[in-house]
């Protein structure tokens, strides 16, 4: 607010004297005051330095847009508890979710990537074979690079390192590359993890995919 006022100070020309000038043919604080409020240009543009409320400090200001935006969430089985179905529909019939073998994240915005095995016992071998688990995905996302639109599917971890995304009627809709990571301690059946380079991992034991929005 000082800067301001002494901009307008500096360059507000001193036309005639009057009560309003200083000695110093310069305008009178109040009447440079008075040009600042009136002054457009004396105002600080949007984004510089000033334009946060007088006397915030920067830590203040983004610590209230981390509040106000939030951040993505990793989600664990108890979290999905209340999120997950308990049954779910693929190829003609339903099947149990183990909310047990889950997990997935929650954006920022509010939408979800959940993820959990099924007990497929229920259904044919072929089907079993390639379908091990249900995705349910509020918005678009990335595995392994390959879109996937939002929506709920069948996927399964199959051999010769790859990944299987079907379709609710069981058709295929892409297979992705696994990766297989030795360094894990405690493979679960299923699990989601944050990658340390951006995005996201969906395990299943010690292979995983990388999945990101």
């Amino acid at each position: 607010m000082l800067e301001r006022f002494w901009a307008v100070a500096r360059t507000t020309p001193n036309t005639a004297r009057s009560d309003s000038a200083g000695s110093n043919g310069y305008p009178s604080a109040a009447a440079a005051w008075s040009a600042s409020r009136r002054s457009p240009r004396a105002w600080p543009l949007h984004g510089s330095s000033a334009s946060r409320p007088l006397g915030m400090p920067w830590s203040a200001v983004t610590g209230l847009i981390a509040a106000q935006s939030g951040a993505n969430t990793v989600l664990k089985p108890a979290d999905l508890e209340k999120l997950f179905p308990a049954t779910v529909y693929y190829v003609g019939q339903s099947a149990p979710a183990q909310i047990r073998n889950s997990g997935g994240v929650k954006f920022a915005d509010g939408h979800y990537v959940l993820a959990s095995l099924v007990d497929t016992s229920g259904y044919s071998t072929g089907v079993a074979a390639k379908y091990q688990g249900y995705l349910i995905t509020e918005v678009p996302i990335r595995i392994e690079g390959k879109h996937l639109p939002a929506g709920a599917y069948g996927f399964g971890f199959l051999d010769g390192d790859r990944f299987l995304v079907t379709d609710l009627g069981g058709g295929d809709v892409f297979t992705a590359h696994t990766t297989k990571d030795t360094e894990m301690t405690r493979p679960r059946p299923l699990e989601v993890t944050d990658n340390a380079a951006g995005g996201y991992r969906l395990y299943a034991g010690r292979s995983y995919v990388h999945f990101s929005r």
